[in-house]
């Protein structure tokens, strides 16, 4: 699978992440939860394979960019109506 598709399908399941990692790390910083919610994207990425075959040339700069992505994606669940049923 080429990485763009591979991105695309991590990006697709980080609402389900952040609501995952919600309910088990309810309790702690938001910090902690963005932490907890990078790893595991990057996992199932397999970001370490990504930085081998020179898909992702700027790791920083990669993990810089899920980190919005996460930043977005808590916004809007935080501003719908997932927010309210907490």
């Amino acid at each position: 699978m080429n990485f763009l598709s591979k991105l695309l399908q991590g990006i697709a399941f980080v609402p389900a992440v952040v609501h995952g990692i919600e309910g088990l790390f309810g309790g702690r910083s938001g910090s902690d939860k963005k932490g907890a919610a990078l790893s595991f994207i990057e996992a199932a990425l397999s970001m370490s394979e990504a930085v081998t075959s020179k898909d992702i040339v700027d790791n920083d700069k990669f993990k810089e960019g899920l980190s919005k992505v996460i930043d977005g994606t808590v916004e809007c669940l935080n501003a719908s109506i997932w927010a309210k049923a907490k």
